[in-house]
């Protein structure tokens, strides 16, 4: 046997060899199921759905059918939107992936897994390649071991997220017609209402908490300010709105102390200004930042849903205009009209809540409302006007000395640093806007290449999907360095600022409102320390 052939041959068997093996191994399968909305042929909520046992055996008998599979782990999320992150299960298997405990996810399809965009181009194609991990959607023939399923996959995505875009926008269209009727579509009723069981979308007077709602009207109108009104309640033994629901079995987190169940200054404050307890109702307040999260963000005025008289009222029209004729006063903390330097300035240190201002012999202090509210609370903060002032003008002018001694030194190794990274920023803000002409380019090209069929239909469609998803992303980065580079120019600005405003203040021998809005962003005031006998002060500065 010539060199070649004896060569042949040991590749060959090599070549046996390692099939034998990949035979032999076992993979690891993590089987995922999920359903969004409850199965409506659920006998009791804790039953598992017909859906969620479908998915199972579907998926169960396919992995059994491979004989080098192991399933290591069947994981369910049931009554979970594909759009949410927070999944239990669906975190344990991204959990086992990372680590390498699995070798393959099995899913019926895709949107199983997840319907965002963003977390199959970030973990189903990028992040399982690089950890080794096999993502198999059944039903969809998706499988990333197979060559060129990628842009099945990104076509998949693309149709998930229409999906849900259109969903979204359809169930917000729905509500807004509630809105616009007067219908109710929160979930937990305003405090003093009960959901009408008989009227879907209408409120009724709930007997017990409309009393309260009453008495604080009637205290406010007689002269009463609301941290009184807030304290009396609470020596009543009354429990605030959140504790109340809680109590009535509404689905509200056990407050994590005794100071959470408390009547507070702004919860009397919302109740005076709140117009559905004269029987309009507003909604709408605060609109969602995006379908793919819950968080909110408040909207103006204008754009909220206001319909009159669509529940019966709780406080009587004369009650509430005095009561807003009261409101409107504008009351001054000090004769004259003027604002006290350290006004809402000053924070317990115990429990967080902007100190008070009172008088006492002649003197203003300032003490902590909590502890006004129930002295079990907080264990409170009590100072003198005068003497905290002279605190934070002490710190102030060594602030000022330290700072300006090092001052130039730091701006200009601040300057240079910032210099530096905005010549480096235009560089990729130049090569970014050459990426985005040539995408656009290459999209004008794809185009014409159809027109003249040296392309087909589906061709160009999956190649100009592909080209403006590249284009989209590279134009989100571009936005990003721009950002980047006005907040550094934002930065130099800032350096430069900072000295210019502390040298005003040099020798200052008096605070003012001006300087004090200026410099400071709050105080933080405690007990005595027992070492020093003195009030523990933690000033937080602006610069």
């Amino acid at each position: 046997m010539n060199e070649t052939n004896t060569c042949t041959a040991l590749s060959n068997n090599k070549a046996k060899e390692f099939k034998a093996v990949m035979q032999n191994k076992k993979y690891r399968v993590a089987i995922y199921c999920r359903l969004s909305q409850e199965d409506r042929n659920k006998k009791n909520k804790e039953d598992e759905s017909e859906s969620i046992k479908n998915q199972k055996i579907m998926l169960t008998e396919y992995a059994n059918s491979n004989e080098n599979w192991s399933i290591v782990g069947i994981y369910v999320d049931e009554d979970w939107a594909g759009m949410n992150q927070d999944r239990p299960d669906y975190n344990k298997v991204l959990e086992l992936a990372e680590h390498g405990k699995v070798d393959i996810v099995l899913c019926k399809s895709l949107n199983r897994f997840t319907r965002d965009n963003i977390i199959v181009e970030q973990y189903v194609l990028e992040k399982f390649n690089e950890w080794n991990v096999r993502f198999i959607g059944l039903v969809d023939n998706i499988d990333t071991a197979l060559k060129g399923n990628r842009k099945s996959i990104q076509i998949n995505e693309l149709t998930n997220q229409w999906y849900i875009e259109d969903m979204s926008d359809s169930i917000k269209s729905a509500l807004d017609i509630k809105r616009n009727k007067g219908k109710y579509i929160g979930s937990v009723p305003l405090y003093g209402y009960l959901k009408d069981p008989n009227k879907k979308g209408h409120l009724i007077i709930d007997p017990v908490a409309s009393k309260v709602v009453k008495q604080i009207f009637s205290l406010y109108n007689q002269g009463m300010g609301k941290t009184a009104i807030a304290r009396e309640l609470n020596n009543r033994g009354i429990p605030n709105p959140t504790e109340y629901k809680r109590q009535q079995g509404i689905a509200y987190k056990t407050p994590p102390n005794k100071l959470g169940t408390q009547w507070k200054y702004f919860s009397i404050s919302y109740i005076l200004e709140n117009e559905m307890y004269i029987g309009n109702m507003i909604q709408g307040k605060y609109g969602s930042v995006s379908f793919r999260t819950k968080k909110n963000k408040p909207k103006p005025k204008d754009q909220w849903f206001r319909v009159e008289g669509t529940h019966e009222a709780i406080i009587d029209i004369d009650l509430w205009n005095s009561v807003q004729s009261k409101r409107n006063i504008n009351y001054k903390p000090y004769k004259g009209g003027k604002i006290g330097v350290l006004s809402k300035k000053c924070k317990c240190k115990s429990c967080g809540y902007t100190l008070k201002t009172c008088k006492s012999h002649g003197d203003r202090y300032l003490r902590c409302p909590t502890r006004q509210f129930d002295k079990g609370s907080c264990v409170g903060s009590f100072v003198k006007e005068t003497a905290i002032e002279r605190v934070v003008l002490k710190e102030l002018n060594l602030l000022i000395k330290k700072y300006l001694n090092v001052k130039e030194l730091e701006e200009n190794i601040i300057l240079k640093k910032v210099r530096n990274e905005k010549g480096q920023l235009q560089k990729e803000i130049s090569q970014y806007e050459g990426n985005i002409n040539k995408y656009s380019k290459g999209l004008k090209d794809l185009f014409m290449q159809k027109v003249n069929e040296h392309i087909t239909e589906e061709e160009f469609i999956l190649l100009s999907t592909e080209l403006r998803k590249d284009r989209e992303s590279v134009k989100q980065q571009l936005i990003q360095k721009k950002d980047k580079l006005l907040e550094l120019s934002n930065e130099q600005e800032t350096v430069k600022s900072k000295k210019e405003l502390l040298e005003q203040y040099i020798n200052v021998t008096e605070l003012s409102r001006e300087m004090v809005d200026n410099l400071i962003e709050y105080i933080e005031v405690g007990q005595k320390d027992p070492k020093t006998h003195k009030k523990t002060i933690k000033i937080h500065w602006k610069i």
